[in-house]
């Protein structure tokens, strides 16, 4: 009914017209006093033709509305046209998908160029970042703790990179299972253990004892981006992790905090609000990476914080059913 309303509307000019057209006849037939059943009678066959002719069309272009609306959605051939103008159009937008189409391929092939580049840069740039820990390993000085905490930094980012490009070329190689929480946090806090020991923090850390359905891999990218911000932003005091029922993860430190005008975007790419302002390290992208991984794995992360007391971080991982593999 709202699309026959647009109809008519678009077809005004058309109806008014042919009611002028009407109305002269009409008059014409009263000033010759003409009897009244000569004039309503071609007048009712004009306006049942004009109807007739007004319904034919209007299921013309209501099938033609339906084949372009589905165009939307799907690369369907464009709908045959009959006037100049409409043949016109329908050869701009012909010429607009083909160049969508042959940019859309380049994005893609771009994208998994750089993928693989970034990729293969990430492996080999793992060779020397270890044959730097073996070397610092044999070592036990505050100098060498310091370089190994450095190095277990730029892992991080290096591990950052080739996640965001991942995320980005729409990654798919989750292998969803009954992982053990604890096999997940443990190595992580592993790499954390110099930082805690060389800036006297306490880790107060609860073992889960429980699985959960998730992906271990990515899950563990969550865990550290979330555990390395309770560091950089904990001068001092205390970061603990344990578990709340049903089966949320929870990571609490004594930090800065977050102020509560930042709590709504923290979760926004590149967004490093004030704390991110003060440290020039910080890039706004760790959590943003660690919410789409929540997405995508039926999980969801929140965030509660007291600026001056502490930050909060809840990763519910009972969120969503997932199919085990």
């Amino acid at each position: 009914m709202k699309l026959f309303l647009r109809y008519l509307q678009s077809k005004l000019g058309a109806i008014l017209l042919f009611l002028a057209f009407g109305a002269v006849l009409a008059f014409s037939f009263v000033l010759y006093r003409l009897p009244a059943e000569a004039v309503l009678y071609p007048a009712a066959l004009c306006v049942l033709l004009g109807v007739g002719v007004l319904l034919l069309d209007f299921f013309r272009v209501r099938r033609r509305h339906e084949v372009l609306r589905d165009l939307k959605e799907i690369d369907a051939e464009l709908p045959e046209v009959r006037d100049i103008e409409a043949e016109d159009y329908r050869e701009i937008v012909r010429l607009l998908r083909e160049a969508n189409r042959e940019a859309r391929t380049r994005s893609e092939t771009d994208m998994a160029a750089m993928v693989d580049y970034y990729t293969l840069w990430v492996h080999q740039i793992k060779t020397p970042i270890a044959a730097m820990r073996l070397r610092l390993q044999d070592e036990d000085s505050e100098l060498s703790r310091a370089l190994l905490s450095d190095l277990g930094r730029i892992e991080r980012y290096v591990s950052m990179v080739l996640t965001y490009l991942r995320l980005e070329n729409g990654a798919t190689d989750y292998v969803i299972k009954e992982t053990d929480l604890d096999s997940v946090i443990r190595p992580v806090l592993r790499q954390f253990a110099g930082e805690f020991i060389s800036r006297k923090l306490k880790l107060d850390y609860t073992p889960a004892g429980r699985k959960v359905l998730t992906d271990g891999k990515w899950l563990s990218f969550v865990v550290e981006q979330v555990l390395s911000n309770a560091l950089k932003y904990t001068p001092s005091g205390s970061v603990s992790i344990s578990m709340e029922d049903p089966a949320t993860l929870v990571v609490r430190d004594t930090g800065i905090g977050i102020p509560p005008e930042d709590l709504p975007r923290v979760f926004e790419r590149n967004y490093t609000g004030l704390a991110g302002r003060a440290d020039t390290r910080a890039s706004g992208i760790g959590l943003s990476l660690c919410k789409s991984v929540c997405d995508r794995l039926g999980h969801t992360i929140s965030i509660e914080s007291t600026p001056g007391e502490g930050t909060s971080v809840r990763i519910d991982l009972s969120a969503r059913k997932l199919e085990i593999e």
